[in-house]
């Protein structure tokens, strides 16, 4: 960490904007290859049909694009543009991120008198924390950009992203806690402490998910995420046995539903074995990691269910789901709640002028939760101090969002019948 603060901050700058433009190549290739309407853009990629090889000074960043300029015919006038700028703005955004978490970040101090928690669960390195939390930022906002430029291009989401993704959240958050959001800053001997956002934020942890409550709690996240994954299909059309026995088909057909199940056997078996012998900040920050999942998952995947239900087609694309589930695991189930109801506002300005500009109805939902994310990252401060009083209710909340998603169905249960009526008026 000395080495790093060695450094002149200009220089620290100038070396994020090269790795960003570096990771913003890295987000091109992603965003053409592993779409579902591959393109041979990148100058990672082979050449197309018809067009010179590359060469090497193509795949350099933000400059090499002015050379590929010479493809139009083969790509559409200007297509090097939208990722030149990717390239330039992830660089640009990187160095932001690092000054703003490192350099400007504001503490959340605790209440007056507040004790600190049980000391496991605090660090006096904060120059460490914020660095690490701002690497744990970085990667989120680069996987982010990634399936939100595909999600923009066809209105999909691939897990080749957000599966890695998860992963690597639950990887941070397990390595080292304080990779996870704050949630208070305590003087104590001289001394300033960090605590870092646990499930039960603001609240003290719970003695009990040290030990059988909290490895079924990691279970039941785990096992949420591995049956999401998995191929389903269920259309009751024909009635609810066809359904069954086509859900089952299909599981039964698809390879990757054994691979799903190795990894969750793998899953299972891990937390087991982590449960008594990992550090009990470690242990509350992977548990933490994955009710994030659950969290951030759960909410999308019940708005999903509740509208495609209410209005007879498909409300909200899973890939929606899963891209939550990976942002939960980098923020938590409190952080990923504030998105759920930052994202819509983000999404209504898009709509209106989507509306205006194409007449479009239509739109990809997965960069304005990515929106919502970033911007609940950078703001968290004030976002926190905002709504720790609703998050110490505890257990309640969950009960509050059932309540908001049982009136949700109502309104729109109203809104369906109004719009139906008006149709046929």
């Amino acid at each position: 960490m000395d080495f790093i603060l060695a450094i002149p901050l200009p220089v620290r700058l100038l070396l994020l904007m090269i790795v960003g433009a570096t990771a913003g190549s890295a987000i091109n290739l992603a965003t053409y290859r592993l779409a579902w309407n591959q393109r041979r853009i990148s100058p990672w990629s082979a050449a197309p049909n018809g067009v010179p090889p590359r060469v090497w000074s193509d795949r350099i960043p933000i400059y090499g694009w002015w050379g590929l300029a010479r493809e139009v015919h083969a790509h559409g006038p200007r297509f090097w543009l939208r990722p030149m700028l990717v390239e330039l703005g992830t660089g640009v955004a990187l160095a932001v991120l690092y000054t703003w978490e490192t350099q400007a970040a504001q503490r959340l101090w605790a209440p007056q008198g507040m004790l600190p928690p049980p000391p496991e669960f605090l660090t006096a390195n904060i120059a460490l924390a914020e660095h690490v939390r701002f690497l744990s930022h970085g990667l989120l906002l680069i996987l982010m950009l990634a399936a939100s430029l595909i999600d923009l291009d066809e209105k999909t989401i691939p897990d080749a992203i957000t599966v890695p993704g998860t992963l690597l959240g639950i990887a941070l958050a397990a390595v080292y806690p304080w990779s996870l959001l704050p949630a208070a800053h305590f003087t104590h001997g001289g001394q300033t402490l960090e605590e870092f956002l646990t499930l039960a934020s603001p609240n003290f942890w719970p003695p009990a998910l040290n030990f059988a409550e909290g490895m079924w709690l990691a279970l039941a996240c785990w096992s949420l995420w591995c049956f999401a994954l998995l191929p389903r299909r269920w259309n009751t059309r024909r009635g609810w046995g066809t359904a069954v026995r086509v859900f089952f088909h299909r599981l039964r057909a698809e390879r990757i539903t054994y691979v799903i199940l190795i990894g969750w056997i793998v899953g299972a078996v891990g937390l087991a074995l982590l449960a008594p012998a990992m550090p009990r900040e470690h242990w509350a920050a992977l548990v933490t990691a994955l009710v994030g999942l659950a969290g951030g998952a759960g909410v999308i995947w019940a708005v999903r269910l509740i509208g495609t239900y209410v209005l007879g087609r498909e409300a909200m694309g899973f890939g929606d789901v899963t891209l939550m589930a990976m942002i939960g695991t980098f923020i938590g189930w409190q952080a990923s709640l504030i998105v759920f109801f930052v994202a819509p506002f983000f999404a209504i300005l898009f709509a209106v002028g989507n509306w205006v500009l194409h007449r479009e109805r239509e739109i990809p939902y997965g960069p304005f939760l990515c929106l919502g994310a970033m911007t609940v990252i950078v703001r968290w401060v004030s976002c926190w101090e905002s709504t720790a009083g609703v998050f110490e209710l505890g257990w309640f909340v969950p009960v509050m969002i059932a309540i908001c998603l049982v009136l949700m169905a109502v309104m729109l249960g109203g809104y369906e019948i109004v719009r139906r009526r008006f149709e046929r008026g």
